[in-house]
């Protein structure tokens, strides 16, 4: 199972909790009037943490490779060092790449590819046995990623079920958070809108 740092983990899940209020008070909406809204349209993807870019710099083999993208959206090249590369288009980033290689290269032309995406993660936090990142396969529900975390604790509230769902992750600009309730009763059941949600990427799934 592949993990962030947990410095980068708490940042990001404190964010999200900042953006949609703690998961004992303050607004949510209950899974069965829950509405996701249609798909957004498909645009340029974005880097993203954990993705590896294939940099290709033509004429220029020693600078030319594979790199992986950090947990804190920047990448490591010659001449250029450090520099942001998460939530950019490659073609964004290819223009920013030659633009700092001019100062080292006649012309430098930069083609930025991306070689692996990276993998799909939902946090699982709150009173689980094994609080984590956790992979996301295609259909996984939240009553999946908790038997995942390891189950819930005895001290676990089972009508205190809740998802994180930051909106806008798919394009650039500021977020927002819609917080989503779950019970217990009704994700075990195995039918309705809480057996039948499914995670996405970015989601944090919180147990109170």
């Amino acid at each position: 199972m592949t993990r962030r740092p947990v410095a980068a983990l708490r940042l990001a899940v404190a964010s999200l909790v900042l953006a949609g209020g703690c998961a004992s008070g303050g607004h949510y909406v209950s899974v069965e009037t829950f509405q996701a809204g249609a798909p957004a349209p498909a645009g340029p993807y974005l880097i993203a943490e954990g993705d590896v870019l294939g940099i290709r710099v033509f004429g220029q083999e020693s600078l030319s490779g594979s790199v992986r993208v950090r947990s804190d959206g920047k990448i490591s090249l010659p001449f250029v060092n450090e520099h942001q590369a998460a939530r950019l288009t490659p073609a964004a980033l290819a223009g920013q790449l030659q633009a700092a290689l001019k100062t080292f290269l006649v012309n430098p032309v930069v083609v930025v590819s991306l070689e692996e995406r990276h993998p799909s993660q939902v946090s699982v936090l709150g009173a689980v046995v094994v609080p984590g990142l956790y992979p996301l396969r295609p259909g996984s529900g939240v009553l999946q990623l908790v038997a995942l975390a390891g189950g819930l604790t005895r001290f676990a509230d089972r009508d205190g079920i809740f998802v994180l769902r930051p909106n806008g992750l798919d394009r650039p600009g500021p977020r927002t958070t819609t917080r989503i309730r779950f019970t217990w009763k009704a994700l075990v059941s195995g039918r309705g809108p809480a057996a039948a949600f499914e995670l996405r990427e970015g989601d944090v799934v919180v147990v109170e």
